[in-house]
């Protein structure tokens, strides 16, 4: 009995040792089911950093490991965007750049503050504009306005003058512009006016402009070394800048009062000036105080000035005015017709001395270059052609242009093609001298 109670128990123990051993097992297997899993899994890598598409029999990476490295907030709220916009997390100092938007304020307890240092708050910065020299000014305007008389364009030049001056400094350019155009010829004077006008509002002011006047009142002694007719031509400016309304008239009335503080060439000045703007129509007659510039001259009036400047130098005989006057003309492009009145002047005059005179005319237009070749030829060209009219007027005509010709080869050297064609006409013979032909054989026969 005791002996089957001892069997039994034993085989009680190992039945639960065996039971025991079953769900330790059981257990384990249960503890470790992850494990168990992944050895009949197989898991592909992508380039990518999103995750790639499964494949059929792979599985892609587990859930948490895609967003492992993300900045991105994973609290669930927010847009989805990178949190500090992208300058987030360990080791990282901001956003590249925003050192630079902080305010920085020392501490007095840091061992490097300087009490005299200018970041404390007690130094104010100012915006201080360093005005440049007069003289550095009129250097720098020189060349935009001579470059102006050029092009004629006057928002180039006010571009120009932005770029280098101030408000402090605008007389200094509208008197700068009036001075070198006294020393050029009335065509630049007029763009001169034309540049002030258009600059007023712009660069300078009416007391700029007043300013620059005064300034040059003051200095018309000096400006009279140079230019002769510089209060002349002052007054001109100080008028048309009242006409154009750049300048108001109480200017001229203040000048005029100064009366004795005012030196003798700018008491001229002003005493012009007001005589133009009290003129009947002055402020209309004034917009073309400087002439009508050749290119808009008439034709017939060009024509017309070119004969009178002729007959004058006939008249007086100074050559130097002539060159002077064709100069003030401002027509190289006309000079043609110059030529051509001067031929037609000495092939009219019949006169020897005439034709020297004249001949030193054109010698003197060539020497100067005043005149191109082209045009010298082209003259004269004009005058071979018109012959068949002239002769009906000069029955001497072709000898007249034959020998003015011969005149001017002497002094100066014209072109082939008006040597070329030069009509050759020989000298008619009577019938006595031989040579009568049908007629002397007729009278033969009578004879006979």
């Amino acid at each position: 009995m005791e002996v089957d109670r001892v069997a039994s128990d034993s085989e009680n123990v190992a039945a639960d040792e065996k039971q025991v051993e079953v769900d330790g097992a059981g257990d384990a297997a249960a503890s470790q089911p992850e494990k168990l899993r992944r050895k009949n899994k197989k898991y592909s890598r992508s380039n990518s950093k999103e995750a790639a598409a499964p494949v059929t029999g792979v599985s892609s990476f587990p859930k948490y490991r895609s967003w492992k490295n993300s900045r991105r907030p994973r609290n669930g709220h927010g847009r989805g965007l990178p949190k500090k916009g992208g300058a987030g997390g360990k080791g990282v100092w901001g956003v590249p750049g925003s050192e630079l938007l902080e305010e920085y304020v020392e501490d007095a307890n840091d061992p490097n503050y300087d009490s005299e240092a200018v970041t404390n708050g007690d130094v104010e910065f100012k915006q201080v504009i360093v005005e440049a020299d007069p003289e550095e000014i009129a250097r720098k305007s020189e060349p935009v306005i001579l470059e102006y008389f050029e092009h004629g364009d006057t928002n180039a030049a006010a571009e120009d003058f932005l770029e280098f001056l101030t408000a402090m400094r605008s007389h200094v350019v509208c008197e700068t512009i009036v001075e070198i155009a006294l020393e050029h010829k009335p065509s630049h004077c007029e763009m001169a006016s034309v540049l002030i006008s258009d600059l007023y509002g712009r660069v300078f002011s009416a007391k700029d402009i007043g300013h620059a006047f005064s300034r040059l009142l003051d200095k018309l002694p000096d400006l009279a070394l140079d230019t002769p007719d510089a209060a002349v031509l002052l007054s001109n400016f100080i008028a048309r800048c009242v006409a154009d309304d750049c300048l108001p008239p109480k200017f001229v009335q203040t000048q005029a009062a100064r009366g004795d503080e005012l030196n003798p060439p700018a008491r001229q000045a002003i005493h012009r000036a007001e005589t133009l703007l009290s003129m009947k129509q002055g402020l209309v007659r004034l917009d073309n105080i400087w002439g009508v510039g050749g290119g808009i001259r008439p034709v017939k009036s060009l024509i017309r000035q070119i004969q009178l400047l002729l007959k004058e130098y006939l008249t007086s005989g100074d050559l130097a005015e002539a060159m002077r006057c064709v100069r003030d003309l401002e027509v190289p492009h006309f000079h043609h017709e110059l030529v051509y009145e001067t031929v037609l002047l000495a092939v009219e005059a019949i006169n020897s001395s005439v034709e020297e005179q004249l001949c030193m005319f054109l010698a003197e237009l060539r020497r100067c270059v005043i005149v191109t070749p082209d045009q010298m030829d082209r003259g004269f060209l004009r005058v071979l052609e018109d012959m068949s009219d002239i002769v009906l007027d000069v029955p001497l005509a072709y000898i007249m242009l034959d020998r003015f010709v011969e005149r001017c080869q002497l002094r100066f050297r014209l072109g082939a093609n008006v040597v070329q064609r030069m009509p050759t006409r020989g000298r008619k013979r009577f019938v006595s001298e031989g040579d009568g032909g049908a007629i002397k054989d007729h009278a033969l026969k009578l004879r006979e």
